[in-house]
């Protein structure tokens, strides 16, 4: 009778390790999406993607182009 109880015993602790590895799983996963998945944007990747959204013009975009490259060389 006591064999059989160990078993039922390791097969909890089991299940309790599985779903709380489950449920970091999932918590890591949704704080990486918010996150933006851990990826680092470059500003001239954000300025892109400003263009693309329509959020600014073709003017604004060199404008803004031609200060970030002034930045980077200075």
């Amino acid at each position: 009778m006591m064999h059989m109880m160990n078993g039922y015993g390791t097969f909890w602790w089991m299940m309790v390790i599985f779903w709380v590895g489950l449920l970091i799983l999932g918590i890591y996963l949704v704080t990486s999406y918010i996150n933006g998945g851990g990826r680092k944007r470059t500003p001239m990747q954000i300025l892109k993607e400003r263009l693309a959204k329509g959020e600014i013009s073709e003017a604004e975009y060199e404008q803004l182009k031609s200060a970030l490259k002034r930045d980077e060389r200075s």
